[in-house]
Order: structure tokens, then sequence, then C-alpha cells
């Protein structure tokens, strides 16, 4: 929901070596140069990085597209109160509503034979629209992109659509779509309650109402501006090109956005819970997290990179967390950690850019485990069981963070972690779009290129650094949990959270006899490992993002 396109066709960005040096712009263009072997400050002042003349250049004379982003310093934690959303709505009716020359159906008809895309994704403290096209349609397609930056036609039919979408996703698919996503929404609702990070960016059920169609125009004028906004083209095009795309930025409103500060996390006391129950869930969904105050601005962040990597990188089978949840266990489809938040994790298996934070949070993410009412009619041995896989689970998942605190990685795992980080990050940045995103990401960090910076960094620490690293930013003793799960499991849970209630785990009788006997021994052992559980909450899940 949150990347918006207004017309998109299955186009393959031409993939880029990762080794290539770009060349990256601060209103003139510099090459980019190799940094230190040990990083120790920033590049840029990230405080500066936005504003007229800003731009990051990837120039790529062989490439037969052009890619355009414009990054704005200015995400949903700059809602107005009683109207959260607004911002969601205004990043929307720019992209899908035309301009004044030529309506929404128009473009989308122009467009098609140039096999042009454009979108924004709004996040809390950016937004970024993305354009891209092949080279020869440059010049047309960019007549739209300027009209839709300086002219946005804001039609009332329009905004009756976007606005309906917009009420529909608060009320019902963000409930109902992916009980995965759900959770984790969920988590960031209980983590920054109170604060402008609280609410997700389209919104809420009661708030969005509240929009109007002269909130957006306001809202435009005064924050996206060509005082907040971070320029990015990739791909090849000509300095004349860049000098008109500047030119035409530089028309954008001239008003000096007043910008909030991030809400920062919450400091939990103990481990709290709240558990979100729903009609007819057929698994309990989970996601943990704890305030961490490091971003990638800091160095310390590639050693937590090595630790969380190890532990559980998204959507990778090797990590601690997937081999004793799911391997071992065969207990849901995957369990991993996380050092950032990961956009839209249930459907890319490598992150996004376009989404810098600057409130942190370490968390764990359990994809959903089976409930007690779904065991019981599977096998008839179950019968008698109340709660099903998520206590067991959460406690295996923190029991692993525990150790590793404690005992910290070894030399092997430390070698062969690292090794594959320093592969898989250049991974990130295979397309145009994405390294174009990567860099200008690293303006916001205060960074020059994070990618190149991050695999410097990664290639001089040690395992002690990794270690130390951990004992000093992650800890389990005070957590946020959310649970989404089904009415019928909510109160068992609930009751065996709270009172530490030993939790076997559920196996049917023909797969405990084929799991080795130092399995079943460790199954005791966490089945009565201790949590810090503090207080339990159970939401209806219509109550939630209200």
């Amino acid at each position: 929901m949150k990347k918006i396109a207004a017309y998109i066709l299955p186009v393959a960005l031409l993939a880029v070596s990762c080794s290539k040096q770009p060349q990256v712009s601060q209103q003139t263009t510099e090459t980019a140069t190799t940094a230190p072997a040990t990083t120790t400050t920033a590049a840029y002042d990230a405080n500066e990085a936005f504003g007229p003349g800003k731009v990051v250049e990837l120039k790529q004379p062989e490439s037969n597209k052009v890619i355009i982003k414009l990054m704005f310093k200015n995400g949903s934690m700059s809602d107005p109160e009683g109207k959260e959303g607004l911002n969601y709505a205004t990043a929307r009716m720019i992209m899908e509503s035309g301009t004044k020359d030529m309506t929404i159906s128009q473009i989308k008809d122009k467009i098609y034979p140039w096999a042009a895309d454009y979108y924004t994704n709004v996040d809390k403290e950016v937004t970024v629209f993305t354009f891209a096209v092949h080279k020869d349609f440059l010049d047309e397609f960019y007549s739209i992109i300027r009209g839709l930056m300086l002219n946005p036609a804001f039609a009332e039919e329009d905004f009756k659509r976007v606005k309906s979408n917009q009420q529909n996703f608060v009320d019902q698919v963000i409930r109902a779509s992916s009980d995965e996503e759900y959770s984790k929404k969920a988590l960031e609702d209980l983590l920054f309650r109170g604060t402008n990070y609280q609410h997700v960016v389209e919104g809420t059920s009661a708030s969005v109402p509240n929009i109007t169609l002269e909130d957006v125009k306001n809202h435009w004028r005064n924050y996206f501006t060509q005082n907040n906004v971070l320029i990015g083209v990739a791909g090849n095009y000509s300095d004349e090109f860049l000098n008109k795309l500047k030119a035409d930025v530089a028309q954008m409103s001239d008003v000096k956005p007043n910008i909030p500060k991030a809400g920062q996390p919450n400091k939990p006391n103990g481990i709290q819970v709240e558990i979100i129950k729903k009609d007819d869930a057929l698994g309990s969904a989970v996601f943990t997290g704890t305030p961490m105050p490091v971003t990638r601005s800091a160095d310390e962040f590639a050693a937590l990179m090595v630790a969380n990597s190890f532990l559980g990188e998204h959507r990778k089978s090797y990590g601690k967390l997937y081999d004793k949840i799911r391997t071992t266990r065969s207990m849901n489809y995957g369990d991993y950690s996380y050092i950032e938040w990961y956009d839209q994790g249930g459907s890319f298996q490598l992150p996004n850019p376009g989404v810098p934070r600057s409130s942190n949070y370490f968390a764990l993410w359990i994809r959903p485990v089976q409930i007690a009412e779904g065991l019981k009619k599977q096998y008839s041995e179950l019968k008698d069981i109340d709660v099903g896989h998520a206590h067991f689970a959460l406690r295996l998942a923190i029991r692993e963070v525990d150790n590793l605190i404690q005992n910290g990685m070894t030399q092997e795992e430390f070698e062969l972690t690292r090794k594959f980080l320093r592969s898989y990050i250049k991974l990130y940045i295979q397309t145009q779009e994405k390294q174009l995103g990567y860099l200008m990401d690293s303006r916001f960090y205060g960074r020059k290129d994070y990618i190149q910076e991050l695999d410097r960094l990664l290639a001089n620490l040690t395992v002690e650094d990794v270690n130390n690293a951990v004992k000093k930013y992650w800890q389990t003793d005070n957590m946020f949990i959310t649970i989404v799960t089904d009415d019928s499991e909510a109160e068992p849970l609930k009751q065996a959270l709270l009172n530490n209630t030993p939790s076997p785990m559920s196996y049917s009788n023909l797969v405990r006899e084929g799991l080795p006997q130092e399995v079943i021994a460790e199954d005791n052992q966490i089945a009565n490992y201790e949590l810090n559980v503090k207080d339990v909450k159970i939401i209806d899940s219509k109550e939630t993002f209200k």
C-alpha cells in the first residue's frame, strides 16, 4: 500500500556493476573517491543534505535508462494531530491526480508506449518520488514529471478516490491482508505510542475523514518544497538535462518547512505484551522490539549487522532463529531479526532504499506459528493443550538472543558471517534505481556511499568488536511484544505469559519420534525459560489504529 504506482509495468531496470564508482554531487558534481579504511567521521552533514541545489548523481553513459528521484525530508511524522495520513494523501494526490494539462488517464495512455514507470513511497521521515524511462523518451516524459511536481491537478474526483482507498486501508486492509505485517505495524504503534512515529503512514480510522482537499493543497505548498528536497538522477542523461531539472525544482514552493523532531521509542518496563485478537486467525504472528540508539550513521552499526545476520538475516535459512524454529522444529515459515525497519518484508527478500530513519530499535520477527485450536483439530494426541506454539517460539527466540549476548560469536562463526555479508550487501544495489536510492539514503545518515563504507567497516571488524557491540546495545529483559492471534488463543496465551507457565513443545507423535534426543533435551530447557513478563493486554483487532 505504501508504494503507490501511477502506472507500473514489469520493466527490469538495467543491472549495474557494484564495483563501479558513481559520480555524486552536492551543488556541483564530484567524483566519488575511496575513503580511509576506518571511517569514523561523516562525509556529509546530515542536517545539510536537503535543500536548494542538493543533488546525488549516478552517471552511467552506457545505460539506456534514466532514473529520477526526489526525496523530501518530510514523512508521516509531519502529519498534524487529528489529520494523521495527510502526508500520505498528499503524496498520492501528486502522483494520481494528473497535471493542469493532463488527466491521470491521459498520462497513463501517453506513457504506455514508453514503458515508463513512476511511483511514490511514504515513510516516517521521508517521502520519495521515483520516475524511470528509456533515454529516448526522456524529454517527453520529463514534461509530465515537471507538471506533476510543479502543477498537480488536485482534482476533486481524484481526491475522493484516493481518500476512499486510504480509508479502506486503515479500516480493513491493514487488519485483514497479512497478520505478519499487522503485527509489525502494531509493534510500532506500541513502541512509539504518544509520539509522531506512532501512527501508520496511511493514518488512522478517525483521522482520515478529517483530511480535506484544501489540507492537501496546503501540505503540498508547505512541506514539498525546494528547501527540504534532495534530487537524485541516474543513468544516461546530459548535463543540460540535470541543469533543467535543478532549475525546475528551484521553482517549487520556497517555504521552509517546520519539520518536527522524530519521536523516540518508549522504554519498556520489563516485557510488555499486547495480544491482538481477531476472528478466524490461522496462527499467531509475533513481532518484538526494544529501543536501540544506533543507526547507519554510526560505525558500530556494521558490527551489529554481523550479529544480526548470524542470528537471523531476513528471508535467509542459515540464521540461528531459522535453524532452531523452522528447520529443526518445522514450526513456521521463517524467523528473523532486524536492526532497522525492513520495508514490506513479507514481499521483498532484499531491503529497499527510501525508508531511512533516525529512531531505531532491535526486533525479532516470528512468522505465524500454529494455535491450539488448529493443532487439536490436526492431532488427536494434542487434544488437551490450551496454548499453541507462540509461547514456546517466543521463549526459544529470546533465549537465542540471550545466548548471543552472554557467549558471543566464535571466530569461525564471525568469519563466515562477515564473508557472507560483504558479498550480500552488494546485491542491495543491483539496479540503477536501488543504487541511486542507497546513495541518497547515505546523505540522510551523513554518509557519502553507505554500501562502500560498510564494506570497509566490515573488512576491519574483529569478533571482539561484534561481541562488544551486542553486549552494549542488545538486551531482552525490557521489550515490547505484539502478537496477532485468534480470539480462542488470546486469553490462554495471556495467562501463560503472565504466569511464566511452562510451555512444552506440542509435537505430533510422528514428528516427536523422529527427533534427536538433543532436541528434546533442549526443548525441556526452553519450555521453562524465564521471561521477564510484566504486563499483558488483550486488544480487539477492531480497536487498533483507531
